[in-house]
Parts: structure tokens; sequence; C-alpha cells
């Protein structure tokens, strides 16, 4: 199936925020420590099956959270063309469209050294990565068959303009898919610690928030999404959540043996990533949340 996307002429979105440019800088500069977490470049944490994924090896369960996704998105042996929200070095592109032969999958980031690093590693007319706004794609109405977002939507505090590009761009009928943490209640109702934790978290990540769980769920259906399903799958992310510590520590050691100094947003990233396995932790504020929802 030939992405219809592909070759077309795209024009960059022309709004700008603060919070945008620190994303496009923090993707543009912290790759090299995906790398380190990730051989694939999957930039998310992973999803943990008892007897099928070993809690050792990481990126085994990375791209099971990748396998997941696709497998409520209901692809197999049909010609579908899906878009990925906030696709990063495209890593899911890859995983899907060498699982499925039939599926195309157009993928959306604002950080251009992605685009161009990801789609050097695309070696497939059924895959691209272009430079666009999830927020405002420019994409026609009825566009493709299905969406998914795998801790990107975050970056906007999965907002409801976003979730309503989305439903905009999708065909009738298709799947939504959405893997990310959010939170169970508002700032003002946490704990001093959550509070430090969840304020750190968004300042090391440059999120714009996390999205509250139950405003998002209302926001889908008061959009017209039918059929959404809310699943907490803390417990099968925590085993990749519980890999930080030791990835950071030897990221850590591997900079200091070569002599070599920690980039800002090298720094921060680290910081996230204890912050991220703080917040696993507090689980009467945070959950990390599989949602599916039908147009």
């Amino acid at each position: 199936m030939k992405n219809l996307c592909l070759h077309s002429y795209l024009k960059k979105e022309l709004q700008t925020s603060s919070n945008k440019e620190q994303i496009i800088d923090f993707y543009n500069e912290a790759t090299e420590d995906y790398r380190f977490w990730s051989k694939d470049l999957n930039m998310h944490f992973g999803y943990f099956v008892p007897f099928k994924t070993c809690v050792f090896t990481r990126d085994v369960m990375l791209n099971q959270m990748n396998s997941e996704v696709f497998k409520r998105l209901n692809v197999s042996d049909q010609k579908k063309h899906i878009v990925d929200l906030g696709c990063g070095m495209g890593a899911s592109i890859r995983h899907g469209i060498s699982t499925y032969p039939k599926l195309a999958i157009t993928g959306l980031t604002i950080s251009p050294f992605q685009v161009a690093k990801g789609n050097e590693m695309l070696h497939s007319e059924r895959g691209t990565i272009l430079n666009r706004d999830y927020r405002n794609t420019f994409f026609k109405e009825n566009t493709f068959d299905g969406a998914m977002a795998i801790e990107s939507l975050c970056h906007s505090g999965c907002s409801t303009e976003a979730l309503a590009e989305t439903y905009r761009i999708l065909k009738p009928e298709s799947t939504f898919v959405i893997a990310d943490a959010f939170v169970k209640k508002d700032i003002s109702e946490m704990n001093p610690l959550a509070k430090y934790t969840y304020k750190g978290l968004c300042d090391s990540w440059s999120l714009q928030s996390l999205g509250n769980i139950n405003r998002v769920k209302s926001d889908l259906k008061k959009l017209g999404f039918k059929d959404v399903k809310v699943q907490n799958i803390w417990y099968r992310v925590a085993p990749s959540v519980l890999h930080v510590p030791f990835t950071v520590s030897g990221f850590i050691l591997k900079k200091l043996f070569r002599k070599e100094t920690l980039k800002p947003e090298s720094i921060k990233n680290l910081k996230g990533s204890f912050l991220a396995l703080l917040s696993s932790l507090s689980l009467t504020n945070f959950g990390y949340y599989m949602i599916t929802a039908k147009k």
C-alpha cells in the first residue's frame, strides 16, 4: 500500500509557543539518552506480559507496548493508513510496518531532527515522518483509518484541542489508541511530595501538563468518540519503569568514563526519569493508562 502523504509538499505550522520550543530543543538534543534506553529508539516505557516478556529484557517490553497498541488498532491483514501522533524517531512506525505488510503509517513530530534522522531509518514507502504539530495537522477530514499516541499527548496536557484534531482527521468507525501517564486528581488536591514530583516531571520533560484521566475521558465522549475504554495498565508498565535507576546510572558512568560532560537536556532527562519512577509509586495521584476510542 502506497502512503499517499509520502511525496506531498506540506507547509509547516505557523503557531509558536515557548513550550513548543522547549520540546523541540529537548528532543533535538536528548536522542543519545534514548539510544542508551533502547537500541530501537523506543522513546516510551514497556508493557510486561507474564510468561511472554522478561522483566530483564527492556527492549522486548518496549516493543511489546508497540504490539499492544497495534493490536487495539485492529490493523491485521488490512490495507490501512494510520497516523502516529508524536512519533519520535519512528520506532513504533518501524515496528508497525515490519509486522503488518499492508499497513501504512504517517508519523508527526515538531522536531526537525527527528524528522530527518527518523526518515533515514525508514526503508519503506509505507512509512514517513512529517514536521507537523498534532494539534493542527493540516490534513483533510476523514483521512486516516486509525490514530495512535504513545507518551506524546502529555506534551500538550492531552488537550481538548489535540483530541478534537484527531477526531477530525479520522475516518468514521476508526480507532484511536492512547498510551500515556495521567493524573487522577487536580494538582491542588495533591500532597506536597506529589506536587513536587508532578512539577519537576513537567519541567524536566517539557510537558505542558499531564492530562487528567477523568477530564480526558469526558472530552473524548463530548467530541463524539464512542466505545471509550480506559484501562489502568500501571502494573504492566512498572517492570520497565524499574529499569530507570540502573539505566540512568549506567549512562552517567559511561559519560564519566569517557570524560564527557552531560548536556543540559540530558540532565533534565535524567531527572525526569527518576521523577517518573517516583510518580509510579504514588498510585493515588498518578496512573498509566491505555485508552481506546472509536469515531
